[in-house]
């Protein structure tokens, strides 16, 4: 069974930095497409951060030069670097994983194929004040 369990949310001010974790158990990343998503209070969910089974990543503008997705394979573990944060990134942050030949997308079609996936992890709040 694919568990996934993020970490790494807390609350700091504008400016700050965070790095979140997510933890990948029975399955082996090498083979998953795996993205970051999060979602405010009232507000549909985006994603922020995704990256193919090639390591393409796909980041969208609104925090392209902010956030950045890699993965290390040795510990079966995604991350989520996030810097200069700003208060309307405060949401609950949540990794997901997708196996399956659509995940060689290297386009925004890659949040489509993770979004659709089944496996979700429980999500880690980030709150950012000014």
């Amino acid at each position: 069974q694919v568990q996934l369990v993020e970490s790494g949310g807390a609350s700091v001010q504008a400016g700050g930095s965070l790095r979140l974790s997510c933890v990948v158990s029975g399955a082996t990343t090498s083979f998953y497409c795996m993205g970051w998503f999060r979602q405010a209070p009232g507000q549909e969910r985006e994603g922020v951060a995704a990256i193919n089974i090639n390591d393409r990543k796909v980041i969208p503008e609104s925090v392209n030069g902010r956030f950045n997705i890699f993965k290390d394979t040795a510990k079966n573990t995604l991350y989520l670097q996030m810097n200069n944060l700003k208060p309307e990134d405060t949401a609950m942050y949540y990794c997901a994983a997708r196996s399956g030949s659509d995940c060689y997308a290297g386009s925004w079609l890659l949040y489509a194929v993770i979004g659709d996936s089944p496996y979700w992890g429980q999500g880690t709040q980030v709150t950012v004040s000014s």
